[in-house]
């Protein structure tokens, strides 16, 4: 099973920037970013095929976050640009053994622990 571990959260202002990153034990896999807010629900941050070919992203982070990877060190980021208050929550890192990008957390096999992020008004 696949090891994944993130780092690079903290606390921001409203506006600013915060690069996570997840590195993973193993490949072949897609990989994903999904957050939990206090008393939400887990839910589908953006998510990058194998070969990175493939991107989605929900809409309430497209044109401010940006996934991407980097095969050779097995390691996914998430730029995170234009910060709210309403993007503060623990991200997690994920990894699916599908075939296509799925925005399900129930498809993905493998979690991080969790890396919390904080943006400030």
């Amino acid at each position: 099973q696949v090891q994944l571990v993130e780092s690079g959260g903290g606390l921001v202002q409203a506006g600013g920037s915060l690069r996570l990153s997840c590195a993973a034990s193993g490949r072949n896999y897609i990989m994903g970013w999904f957050r939990q807010a206090p008393g939400k629900e887990r839910e589908f941050v953006a998510a990058i095929s194998r070969s990175g070919g493939s991107i989605n992203y929900a809409d309430s982070v497209k044109g401010r976050f940006t996934i991407s990877k980097d095969n050779a060190k097995n390691t996914v980021y998430l730029q995170m640009n234009s910060l709210k208050p309403e993007d503060t929550a623990v991200y997690y890192c994920a990894a699916s053994n599908r075939m296509a990008i799925t925005t399900s957390p129930y498809l993905y096999v493998a979690w991080g622990q969790g890396t919390q992020v904080t943006v400030s008004s």
